[in-house]
């Protein structure tokens, strides 16, 4: 099973749709500050407190950046 493919299993089972391309690209980009500027352990929470402020993730991003 490749990501795309757990994304999409993972999505059908919380019942929540997979993101596209072009909103994972932008997960990416939040996960890689944060692991980039700090240790790795930072980028699935910080892309876990995203998902959950219902912000929009160029703004989260913008706010990464600041740090």
């Amino acid at each position: 099973m490749n990501a795309a493919q757990w994304v999409a299993a993972f999505g059908a089972e919380i019942g929540q749709e997979a993101p596209d391309p072009a909103k994972i690209d932008e997960i990416l980009k939040l996960a890689g500050i944060a692991a980039h500027a700090s240790e790795r352990i930072a980028a699935p929470i910080a892309c876990y407190m995203a998902g959950v402020t219902g912000r929009p993730i160029g703004e989260l991003i913008a706010a990464a950046d600041q740090i």
